[in-house]
């Protein structure tokens, strides 16, 4: 037995028990250290993840977005929704607009749809009256720093200043199957000329118009009635989620201006500017299958107008065209210029045209006056006959000799029909 010594007092202790409670004391002080080390090493791994994390979410690409109406609006508050995703490569950090107007008269200037959109969600805005002024480029430039834009009906032509900025270029979305219909109204001009398929483009933009590589372009079958305020939404949702789906290949350089796929300028057509005028349906010199493309290809602006005389009025009526078809008929007593109800009971009104061609009215709006479908404008005028009424450049086939004219089975002018026609002196149409 062995003794301590502890200031004065003397402590009696076995050699073994004391050996054995530092043997434990050892044990247990090295399970601790391990322990603390295990968890520090857990720490550590958190915090790196968390850093690896951060610099993910510190690298998303900064995407300024351009447009102006209600179909931009809506493409924009996808792509916000898109952005806020876990996974998402990019951030709304700018958008780009047209300056705010007067939507009523006597009314404060507002923000174009778009800018409502970015006013919602607190993102940095800009609306220049033109896209080259310096001041704006500036801004862009130094405030918004763009690694990609976005346009998407905006409105102004893009200066070459302007398209080097973002180091991943410009994506456009374009509600046509380019090259056919570059220009300002491709959805118009693709329905007035009777298009199907139509389709949308996801192109990189360059200082031509609607000239640049293609990243992703879509084919969608259109109804032979729809009509330009139907089409043009729907484009514009199909175009936005295709931008979506190449987004991330275009921000990881994966597709870039030199691999996408350059169009042919053979096949290009051009989608000038609509005039008001071109709303006007000369139905004594356009077939009935023109004048109906015509109503769905001008539904949104100008839309389109027929002048009519009605009996017993001392002026002409100009009524609007809302909404037509082009019937299949056997046979009917409509005269060439003579407006009249079909015979059955959901009909329309009927207008023969310059080949002989049915066009069928199926809603109209008389001026200071509401929509209102056809029967109902046609029983307003309680049996009061209606002619239509040219502008003077009456087509030589519908001269007062011309009393009858007996449509065919066809919507469009056949061999047959046009045989029959030229038989009776009327020479037939040639449509564009």
């Amino acid at each position: 037995m062995d003794v301590f010594r502890s200031g004065s007092n003397c402590i009696r202790v076995p050699i073994k028990f004391f050996l054995c409670t530092m043997v434990g004391c050892i044990f247990l002080l090295s399970t601790k250290v391990s322990s603390f080390a295990s968890n520090n090493a857990g720490y550590r791994i958190k915090k790196l993840v968390f850093r690896s994390q951060f610099r993910t979410f510190a690298e998303k690409a900064r995407v300024v977005f351009l447009g102006t109406p209600d179909v931009a609006a809506s493409s924009l508050s996808r792509l916000i929704e898109k952005s806020k995703e876990d996974l998402s490569v990019f951030d709304i950090v700018g958008v780009v607009t047209q300056p705010p107007k007067r939507r009523r008269r006597k009314s404060a200037p507002e923000p174009s749809p778009v800018g409502k959109v970015a006013e919602e969600h607190g993102i940095m805005t800009l609306c220049p009256e033109k896209a080259k002024d310096p001041e704006f480029l500036d801004a862009l430039e130094n405030d918004m720093k763009p690694d990609l834009c976005i346009t998407a009906a905006y409105g102004q032509y893009l200066t070459k200043r302007f398209l080097a900025t973002p180091k991943f270029g410009t994506l456009n979305i374009h509600p046509s199957l380019l090259p056919r219909w570059r220009g300002a109204s491709p959805v118009q001009r693709s329905l007035e000329a009777g298009d199907d398929p139509i389709g949308v483009s996801v192109l990189f933009t360059v200082s031509k118009m609607d000239a640049g590589p293609i990243v992703k372009q879509t084919t969608k079958s259109v109804d032979k009635d729809s009509q330009a305020t139907e089409v043009l939404p729907f484009l514009f949702e199909v175009g936005t989620e295709d931008l979506l789906e190449v987004m991330p290949k275009v921000i990881s350089g994966e597709i870039n201006m030199d691999n996408a796929r350059k169009q042919s300028e053979d096949g290009v057509v051009a989608a000038s500017m609509i005039e008001k005028a071109e709303g006007e349906l000369k139905v004594w010199k356009e077939s009935a299958t023109s004048c109906h493309n015509k109503v769905r290809g001008f539904s949104m602006w100008p839309g389109t107008t027929m002048k009519l005389q009605i009996e017993g009025a001392d002026e002409i009526s100009i009524i609007k065209v809302i909404k037509t078809r082009v019937p299949e008929l056997g046979s009917n007593e409509v005269r060439n210029r003579e407006v009249k109800l079909g015979p059955n009971k959901k009909d329309g009104l009927m207008v023969v045209c310059g080949d002989g061609s049915v066009l069928e009215l199926l809603e109209v709006q008389p001026p200071m006056k509401k929509r209102m479908d056809a029967k109902s404008y046609w029983n307003g005028h309680r049996g009061k006959s209606i002619e239509w009424v040219d502008d003077g450049d009456e087509a030589p086939f519908l001269s007062n000799d011309n009393a009858d004219i007996t449509p065919t089975l066809s919507s469009t002018v056949t061999q047959e029909s046009a045989s029959d026609n030229c038989s009776k002196g009327i020479k037939p149409l040639q449509t564009f």
